[in-house]
């Protein structure tokens, strides 16, 4: 049973986090000026714009990624400090969304993103345990379906993220692509809106007591990142080959190719089992040495939810 709802819930929909991921600075901005699309009953819907100053810029971020910095030790540096401008405004959005792992922290962040991969309309899950957020996921999949919306989580004992969203009790990253960094295009920004709508009318559902039964959906889950082929000064010296590219969420297998020099050797994957690469080439990864991420295919199954704001109500 969810207990999330003896409150008015609190939502938010944080755009610009990297500010050339430009789908949801469009949005968030529009929702700004005119947000009748994304309010719904019982709740309070608020559109954020997360890196101001790297959006102003058309940049990822100015010193360094906002969506790594939402760890203790970053949130908890005192501004005294030289501090750079990211950790900064983490600290700012902690105070307003959070405290992260706090009661008072906002319910539900939507945290957009945009990708050069090829992703399509991808959700980012952060715990596999969070039933009310897989709930979700189920319905916007099915909501969405015939078309694919692949589900990544990214639970992993050593890859720690420390993103944005996880301010909140529940955060769900939304990655829509491919799309060049500093572009919008019409069908990413749409498939990015669609999945928003879902999301909130999925939480308006269960807020006017609709039930969810149990469900089960299919995620891929992280394994590890995979970087470029490198010499002795650390350059990248083999490409994505052409057969993996684009081929994000697609199984490859041992003996698949991976890379190509520029003399034209092939660098063959080497594994025994079938894993399922997305990331694959993304553009703001090359700096963090990642050509793409290993998932592999699991199931997660969430629990009967249900809002208990009708318990009470009647109680």
């Amino acid at each position: 049973i969810c207990s999330l709802f003896n409150k008015r819930l609190r939502v938010a929909i944080f755009g610009g986090t990297h500010g050339n991921e430009l789908s949801g600075v469009f949005l968030v901005k529009h929702w700004q000026e005119n947000g009748a699309e994304i309010q719904r009953t019982g709740m309070e819907v608020k559109p954020f714009l997360t890196n101001p100053r790297a959006v102003k810029k058309c940049t990822r971020y100015i010193d360094c990624d906002l969506n790594r910095v939402f760890d203790p030790d970053n949130l908890g540096r005192t501004v005294m400090e030289d501090i750079p401008y990211e950790v900064r405004r983490a600290q700012e959005i902690n105070h307003i969304f959070g405290p992260k792992g706090s009661d008072d922290a906002y319910d539900l962040i939507f945290d957009l993103h945009n990708t050069t991969s090829n992703m399509g309309g991808t959700l980012i899950l952060e715990n596999s345990r969070d039933d009310f957020t897989i709930q979700m996921f189920h319905y916007i999949k099915n909501a969405l379906a015939p078309e694919h919306c692949p589900v990544l989580l990214i639970e992993h004992p050593s890859l720690k993220y420390a993103t944005t969203r996880s301010v909140a009790k529940h955060p769900v990253g939304v990655e829509v692509g491919p799309q060049p960094q500093g572009v919008v295009r019409a069908d990413t920004l749409d498939k990015m809106r669609k999945i928003v709508k879902h999301g909130l009318d999925f939480v308006q559902l269960l807020n006017e007591g609709k039930e969810f039964p149990p469900c089960t959906i299919e995620v891929f889950k992280i394994m590890e990142k995979v970087d470029y082929p490198r010499n002795k000064n650390d350059e990248v010296i083999a490409i994505i080959h052409p057969k993996l590219q684009d081929q994000d969420w697609q199984p490859l297998n041992n003996g698949d190719p991976l890379f190509l020099t520029l003399d034209g050797e092939v660098i063959e994957y080497k594994g025994n089992c079938t894993v399922y690469p997305t990331f694959i080439n993304e553009a703001a990864y090359y700096e963090k040495k990642q050509a793409f991420v290993k998932t592999v295919k699991i199931k997660l199954t969430a629990k009967h939810i249900r809002s208990l704001v009708l318990d009470q109500s009647t109680s």
